[in-house]
């Protein structure tokens, strides 16, 4: 808790300071990648600080929050001046990114090359000496894989990471509305008692709700990046969920009631 207090502090001086900045001094400013938990952490300290969350303004500053592609889980918060809007800024990234970068990789040989999922890209990132809060989404496709990071690392990655588990690799940059890989989803709907956690787990995973407590109590269930501990918490919309050994999955709400009183409600699962 007190770690969490204290990640919360410095993340509210280092946005105050980003939007004054971009306010006064007429130039794009952001944070470098924030996870799924410290964006969550952001939208608390605006609401805290009596922001509402329709209104993107911060400190005089229009804000985004960005990560290359569509549903990014790591984004940036970005600043804006006031010459600057939200939709004019994100055709401007399409069309030219600066404020962060795509990486293509390939192997150099298909034949030889390894099945390599998230997980072997990240750690042959990490072994670079590259900081988390420097990459954004990894989106691995079959033999290829997209990676968004800040300029700087973009361009280590390209001339430096040659290689990926056993297979030998090109990195090149290009622009991030050429990455045709997305996340495989499907939207599902149904009818729950509440919009609890358990009772959503439930449904989405078509476990009793003794089971869906017990991933609780193990703390296998994470909500916008955080344990849950309580069965108990109602889920917001917008609320990402991820369940250790079963998947992830966005919430989107509720859409209506049935004549029982169920609500009744659609989540984005994730492949």
């Amino acid at each position: 808790m007190i770690m969490e207090e204290k990640t919360r502090d410095f993340l509210a001086g280092r946005i105050k300071d980003l939007a004054n900045r971009a306010y006064l001094n007429g130039f794009v400013t952001h944070t470098d990648f924030l996870s799924v938990s410290e964006i969550a952490m952001f939208y608390q300290i605006l609401a805290s600080e009596g922001v509402p969350g329709n209104v993107h303004e911060y400190c005089g500053a229009s804000y985004v929050v960005y990560g290359g592609a569509e549903d990014a889980e790591r984004a940036m918060v970005c600043f804006l001046p006031d010459y600057l809007d939200e939709e004019t800024f994100l055709v401007s990234e399409k069309a030219d990114n600066t404020v962060l970068k795509c990486v293509h990789i390939k192997p150099l040989n298909n034949k030889f090359a390894d099945d390599l999922n998230h997980r072997d890209y990240l750690g042959s990132i990490m072994n670079l000496g590259i900081e988390r809060d420097q990459i954004g989404d990894i989106l691995a496709g079959d033999k290829e894989a997209y990676i968004f990071a800040t300029p700087d690392i973009a361009q280590m990655m390209e001339k430096e990471l040659i290689r990926i588990r056993h297979t030998s690799v090109r990195c090149g940059i290009v622009n991030a509305a050429d990455c045709d890989i997305e996340p495989k989803f499907e939207e599902i709907s149904g009818s729950v008692a509440s919009e609890r956690i358990d009772a959503i787990l439930a449904f989405v995973y078509h476990l009793s709700r003794s089971e869906a407590q017990k991933l609780i109590e193990s703390e296998s269930v994470f909500i916008d990046g955080r344990t849950a501990y309580s069965g108990g918490y109602d889920l917001k919309e917008g609320a990402r969920v991820s369940v250790r050994g079963h998947g992830k999955f966005i919430y989107l709400g509720t859409s209506n009631t049935t004549r029982k009183g169920r609500l009744f409600i659609s989540v984005k699962l994730f492949k």
